[in-house]
């Protein structure tokens, strides 16, 4: 007798723990950055070194695609998880590895423009670093 195809993650735990709250603040953050970024209400002190130079703006908005991607597929997880879908991991997946795709792209720019500020640092830091429990969870998982 066949027996019944097994799910590879059982619908209670689609996501791995804190991998929500990770999302949330990731992808209402991008959101947030970026209607205060179309409407210019970021405070100048907080902009980065050359802002206003044309090259550097255009830089800037380049991720404007890659961060809507991040924001609409993590949260899109989290919709899927809710509903108890079994595309909520692989959606989580691409969030995932989008930021630290993002967060990389970031920090090599500033590495190469020797640019070292922060406020610019930490959060593309995060992007970077924050993705790889959770990869490595989904990884491990998925081995199964």
């Amino acid at each position: 007798m066949a027996r019944p195809k097994q799910r590879m993650f059982s619908a209670p735990d689609l996501l791995p723990p804190g991998l929500r709250t990770c999302f949330l603040v990731v992808d209402i953050g991008f959101i947030l950055y970026w209607l205060l970024a179309a409407f210019d209400q970021i405070p100048r002190s907080w902009l980065f070194k050359d802002h206003d130079q044309p090259l550097l703006m255009d830089w800037n908005w380049s991720f404007l695609i890659l961060d809507a991607l991040i924001a609409v597929t993590g949260l899109m997880s989290l919709y899927l998880a809710a509903r108890r879908s079994g595309k909520a991991l692989p959606m989580a997946l691409l969030s995932l590895a989008f930021s630290f795709c993002a967060g990389l792209q970031a920090l090599s720019f500033w590495t190469l423009r020797s640019d070292f500020s922060w406020i610019w640092w930490l959060p593309n830091l995060f992007l970077l670093v924050y993705p790889l429990p959770f990869l490595l969870f989904i990884v491990r998982r998925s081995g199964r």
